[in-house]
């Protein structure tokens, strides 16, 4: 080799022909044409479709459930309940592949504060004279599974408290109609505790109320279902009210930041008043098939035949927890892929890490699926791809005690993600069973649809997604994010970024369980993780068509749309008497009218793709903002009556005993002012109304773009 440098050497050093100089000349200069008029002008139409499609594929063929599998083996080898040494291992182990596949990655620490439990203990003493201990903790076999550093069945944040020798009754939801059933029938639960089963109601809901009927304590118990097995299990969650470090509301908890007290009076209301403990089915059967008094409410339809009387007593109760609320460093962990084009602008996807046990369901079905995305999107970045827009992969931490990581990364982000978050992507559990299911903000149902276009149904040869989703008789609704319960939450109703919630099947019976393991996926969820090659393809597409397109595929017609469908179900929610509809219903109209002009100039701009004039590029540029921030209007600084985080007025959070999942201020204000008179009613209601339809025409002036 050095002997082949020489002789070049020696060619290059001699003095060049005057021919030779003159076509020299013509090479660099038909060379630097090209170069300046190829490669930094866009790409024209065809080929960037060609491109796209040739991407899109590449993600798809390069997925592989073996890899998934693997991902999701090793995520739960340990439980990896937040603010342990094993979630901080998890972390790393996310952190360590992004690295490696070469991706600009890093963790985010936060101080937040956790609750653990240190001690519990449950028994019951029966009319005969006996007594029995009731066990605490999962069992494999003989074996507890604490053995294996699974934490105690607990609720974060319950107060400790101990009861003795109380009477038990069953209140079944725990609902304010429960207690009104029970009232009728002469049962009076104070003093008690109170045995409730879940269902709608969050958890603190249930706790709350008990607690306001004078209840000494709760028991919450989830009915069995998947075997004898899993009846033994406890679903383990968070009792505390809202979302985010209860010690910083609003703002980051950063090391150094500012922290309030826990005896704050705005943070302690945040908290039960009464303990609880979570129950497994097994045993909440044995308190059940004990009680006397009054026989079950007509009304509870759905209670097992086997239940028939509610109490009080003549069981009684000695109940004993004690925990500890603690603050602890958790750390939420990234990897960025820079956009090209447009790197201020931002397509995130998110995911949780942390877990009650294993954690192979609820939420590492997600991460594993988020890890085999990044692997596929490293992959298509080594045969030249960059995403247009820049793409961040998100792994929270401590989702389970209240979206802690991403609340406290968006309050911290707020003002960038403000300006310049395209949509946030969430899958939380992935995989669940059979049956995919997705929630979103309006604007982005067309685009789901034709993504689910793309991705083979892994239950039935021959067909997609959407084929089995359009064949299912009036199940195949996109559900709207106005619940709290996964990580999309501080994205939609307090930043207002519009969002997509993604996954697979409902209901498992493993859910916050120790038996939430990799053997119940293996056996049970997904074999042969075939589902979780179906959500991951739907995930990855939707982010590559948010980051790649020219013009976002965002359509506010289909927002306009559910929001006549929302109102005309307002009309027959409300008495007739109380609320005036008609401002809603004429700024909805304009907002119709503007989505429909919009949608036109997206028409004639994707028409002029071709073009390399930098008046279209910038006014691609111009409309691209106007689709993204248009969700920004429809927040209001002073939040929810109540509820003041909570920003969004279209969807969010309402007050669990209402009908309603949309347009919660409204809802919320027709259920307080039951007992007003009519005028207050009138006016309370009202009020919201107008919020609601201010917002809208908020919405409606983002789309046009124009100051009034």
């Amino acid at each position: 080799m050095a002997q082949l440098w020489s002789n070049h050497n020696t060619i290059f050093t001699g003095k060049p022909s005057p021919l030779a100089t003159f076509i020299s000349i013509i090479l660099l200069c038909i060379l630097g044409f090209y170069t300046l008029h190829y490669v930094h002008s866009p790409s024209s139409p065809l080929s960037s479709s060609q491109n796209a499609l040739r991407f899109h594929h590449t993600f798809l063929s390069t997925a592989s459930n073996d890899t998934v599998a693997a991902y999701l083996r090793h995520l739960t080898m340990h439980p990896h309940v937040a603010g342990t040494q094993p979630s901080i291992e998890t972390a790393n182990y996310v952190l360590n592949h992004f690295k490696g596949l070469g991706f600009d990655s890093h963790s985010v620490p936060y101080e937040a504060l956790l609750s653990y439990p240190t001690h519990s203990s449950l028994s019951l003493h029966f009319s005969n004279g006996t007594r029995a201990d009731l066990p605490l903790s999962e069992r494999s076999g003989t074996r507890k599974i604490e053995l294996d550093g699974v934490v105690r069945p607990y609720h974060a944040y319950s107060p400790s408290g101990s009861v003795s020798r109380a009477k038990a009754v069953f209140v079944n939801f725990g609902r304010d109609e429960d207690y009104r059933a029970l009232g009728r029938a002469g049962v009076n639960v104070s003093g008690c505790v109170v045995l409730a089963r879940r269902g709608n109601l969050p958890r603190f809901a249930v706790i709350e109320k008990a607690a306001a009927h004078g209840a000494a304590a709760v028991l919450l118990y989830t009915e069995g279902g998947g075997g004898d097995r899993f009846r033994k299990g406890f679903e383990r969650g968070t009792v505390m009210s809202g979302v985010g470090d209860p010690l910083s509301p609003g703002w980051a908890g950063v090391n150094g930041g500012e922290s309030l007290r826990v005896d704050d009076v705005d943070i302690s209301r945040r908290f039960p008043k009464i303990p609880s403990m979570p129950l497994s089915s097994e045993a909440a059967e044995t308190i059940l098939g004990s009680l006397g008094g009054a026989p079950v409410p007509a009304q509870w339809k759905s209670v097992p035949s086997k239940v028939r009387r509610v109490g009080p007593g003549p069981t009684m109760v000695d109940f004993n927890y004690q925990g500890e609320k603690k603050v602890a460093t958790i750390h939420d962990v990234f990897a960025v892929i820079k956009g090209l084009e447009e790197p201020d602008r931002y397509v995130l996807l998110g995911n949780h890490r942390d877990a009650w046990t294993y954690g192979a369901v609820d939420p590492n079905s997600g991460t594993a699926a988020l890890l085999d995305i990044a692997r596929r999107f490293a992959r298509m970045r080594d045969l030249g791809w960059t995403p247009r827009r820049t793409i961040v992969l998100c792994s929270w931490d401590a989702e389970e005690f209240g979206m802690i990581g991403s609340t406290e990364w968006v309050e911290q982000n707020l003002g960038n993600l403000g300006s310049n978050a395209v949509a946030y992507l969430n899958v939380d559990c992935a995989v669940q069973g059979p049956g995919f299911h997705a929630g979103a903000t309006p604007q982005l149902d067309n685009l789901l649809l034709e993504v689910l276009k793309k991705v083979k149904d892994p239950d039935f040869d021959g067909s997609t997604l959407y084929q089995n989703w359009a064949d299912r008789d009036n199940q195949n609704v996109i559900t709207r994010l106005g619940r709290v319960d996964s990580d999309f939450a501080a994205f939609v109703h307090h930043a207002g970024i519009p969002s997509i919630d993604l996954y697979y099947g409902r209901d498992f019976p493993v859910y916050h369980t120790a038996f939430d393991s990799y053997e119940w996926m293996t056996n049970y969820g997904d074999p042969l993780f075939q589902r979780h090659v179906a959500v991951a393809g739907v995930w990855g597409l939707l982010a590559l068509r948010l980051a790649d397109d020219s013009i976002l595929p965002f359509n506010y017609r289909s927002y306009a749309e559910q929001l006549k469908g929302h109102t005309q179900v307002l009309s027959k929610f409300l008495d007739s008497n109380i609320g005036y509809l008609s401002p809603l219903t004429t700024s909805i109209q304009e907002f119709a009218a503007e989505a429909k002009e919009i949608d036109i100039k997206v028409q004639i701009l994707r028409e002029q793709e071709s073009s390399t004039s930098e008046l279209v590029t910038l006014q691609k540029r111009a409309l691209n903002d106007r689709l993204m921030l248009a969700e920004r209007a429809f927040l209001n600084t002073d939040g929810l009556d109540g509820k003041k985080w909570f920003k969004h007025l279209i969807y969010g959070p309402s007050d669990p005993e209402t009908e309603l999942d949309f347009f919660p201020g409204i809802a919320d204000a027709n259920f307080r002012s039951t007992g007003m008179n009519l005028r207050q009613r009138q006016s309370l209601i009202q009020h919201e109304i107008w919020r609601v339809a201010r917002a809208i025409q908020r919405a409606t002036s983002a789309l046009r773009g124009e100051l009034s």
